[in-house]
């Protein structure tokens, strides 16, 4: 099954953001991850600013979603401004799927990182398509795919 959900991007106030979110619409963090908290392996660097930023958090509004955030960082693509500071994260029950909708969706568009396999244990993706929607492809990995 495929789901879409909210993907927001801030300027270094990720944290105060999702705490004013947590308290209008209730419930808890099930993850909160720092830039310091990415491995080394990753092949991402940030600055000694930027570690205590929010590299990934998630707020579950209901069954069905999930509001999802992150501060941006100088090494991951373009400035966020107000207009381009949303994506569209789609989540997949295959990597087949997953890549499926990766290419279609960047057919005449930019591909901003590369669907491939991540320190998190997901095939990820993100893309920019043709009319300038900026999209998030994940799907996560099971053990005989790692």
């Amino acid at each position: 099954m495929i789901k879409i959900n909210p993907y927001l991007t801030f300027m270094g106030n990720c944290e105060e953001a999702f705490n004013f979110y947590k308290s209008v619409f209730g419930g808890e963090f099930p993850y909160v991850g720092r830039f310091k908290d990415m491995p080394e392996s990753s092949g991402y660097k940030v600055s000694d600013a930027e570690k205590e930023k929010i590299m990934h958090i998630s707020l579950p509004i209901s069954d069905e979603t999930v509001l999802m955030g992150s501060d941006t960082s100088e090494g991951f693509g373009q400035p966020v401004e107000a207009g381009n500071n949303f994506s569209i994260s789609i989540n997949t029950d295959s990597v087949e799927e997953a890549t499926r909708i990766f290419n279609a969706l960047s057919e005449g568009g930019r591909v901003n990182m590369p669907l491939e396999k991540t320190f998190w244990n997901a095939y990820f993706g993100m893309l920019t398509d043709k009319f300038g929607i900026h999209w998030m492809v994940n799907c996560a990995l099971k053990e005989e795919e790692n």
